[in-house]
């Protein structure tokens, strides 16, 4: 097991000019961490030659992994052509991926808002993205990365939807990048989320979070869930997920891959991503 960092988690000093990428790669081995994920927010790489040679000559240097290149994407558009043009488009960035040297990359499948993200919309799409998904898996074959679909943006967010996608899709090397922390946002339990998708796990993303009743607004700095209760990002180990429950999990399970954590909450990045790396290092290894 191998922990490490998301470049999402420290978007704050990236977007700011407090950092830029290269820092960040520096920062994150400076401060324990074994791999960084690297997610362009704040920063773009893609059709940045230099900057993705860069990157590589970076984590060399420090002596990190490239964990996973993870993007956006949305494969529900509005016309065949628009349809077509993305996934192109992610074929594009599997490119990049190789590029970099790395053997994972998540992409998103699909978009739409809580109130759109019904189970019969879902049945409806499931279809569609399948193939689209499959598609880039098999280009992505040909460097032997693992392409996979995260618990994430409402749509595509629950443990079952996200299993169902991946059978679907049939592919060896489309698995699951698996969030712990994701299933808050649709009140799914995470221990229990977990248990169900931990065998295609091909990368865990561990965040936690402080979580309220929705009987008991927070205030300012909280988000709402599907369900009308309240979340906000904690880090690892101080916010109310049952993490060495989740952790003792994955660990019995034989789960030994990269770990990554994703910030996002209101502390300092910094001082909270430190504090979460050696948080998350010293709850597995108690487990």
């Amino acid at each position: 097991m191998k922990v490490g960092l998301s470049t999402h988690s420290l978007v704050k000093v990236i977007s700011n000019g407090q950092m830029n990428v290269l820092d960040a790669i520096g920062w994150i081995a400076k401060n324990g961490g074994e791999h960084v994920e690297i997610v362009p927010s704040g920063y773009t790489i893609t059709g940045n030659k230099q900057l993705i040679e860069d990157i590589v000559n970076k984590v060399k240097e420090v002596g990190l992994d490239i964990s996973s290149y993870t993007i956006g994407a949305n494969f529900l558009q509005s016309s065949q052509e628009a349809y077509r043009t993305e996934i192109e488009r992610l074929k594009k960035e599997v490119d990049i991926a190789s590029e970099l040297g790395v053997k994972l990359m998540r992409h998103d499948v699909a978009y739409r808002p809580p109130e759109e993200a019904s189970q019969e919309q879902f049945e409806k799409d499931l279809p569609v993205l399948a193939d689209a998904c499959r598609e880039i898996a098999e280009h992505a074959a040909q460097y032997g990365i693992i392409t996979s679909v995260e618990n994430h943006g409402y749509h595509i967010q629950h443990s079952e939807r996200v299993l169902r996608l991946v059978k679907l899709v049939g592919m060896e090397n489309y698995r699951i990048t698996l969030d712990i922390g994701n299933f808050i946002a649709i009140d799914e339990d995470p221990l229990a989320s977990t248990k169900k998708m931990m065998a295609l796990a091909s990368l865990v993303h561990v965040k936690d979070f402080y979580i309220r009743n929705k009987n008991k607004n927070p205030g300012e700095g909280f988000l709402t869930t599907a369900g009308g209760n309240f979340k906000r990002g904690a880090i690892v180990g101080h916010g109310d997920m049952d993490i060495r429950g989740i952790f003792k999990t994955l660990k019995t399970n034989g789960y030994d891959g990269y770990i990554s954590i994703e910030f996002a909450g209101m502390e300092d990045c910094l001082l909270a991503s430190k504090i979460s790396m050696d948080n998350t290092r010293r709850l597995w290894n108690e487990m």
